[in-house]
């Protein structure tokens, strides 16, 4: 019986890490949504990256959440993905609003 449960407990990890991993995708594909919609000059104004880094790192965190967070373990590769759109999102995001230069 303990082998049983056992191994229901790494099923429901398996499918937490999982949930966690599309999680991480669908904040990188939000991001790279928010940062194609913003006209280039927010960016400046705010003095961050430029847009076109910044879609490019949000771009690269989605296939790389897609890839290591969804379809198998949440790794390395996968927190970075999450870390580079939660930097985005927390940090770059309310600097465009704050500025008034937000479609969104």
């Amino acid at each position: 019986m303990p082998e049983i449960e056992a191994a229901f407990v790494f099923e429901i990890r398996a499918v937490v890490w999982m949930v966690i991993g599309y999680g991480a995708a669908l904040l990188s594909l939000i991001a790279s949504v928010h940062c194609a919609v913003q006209k280039p000059e927010a960016f400046n104004a705010i003095g961050t990256l430029t847009k076109g880094t910044w879609l490019g790192l949000l771009v690269i965190s989605f296939g790389l959440a897609l890839i290591f967070g969804g379809f198998g373990r949440l790794g390395l590769f996968g927190l970075i993905a999450l870390c580079a759109a939660l930097v985005y999102l927390l940090d770059v995001r309310n600097g465009i609003k704050d500025i008034g230069g937000s479609v969104y």
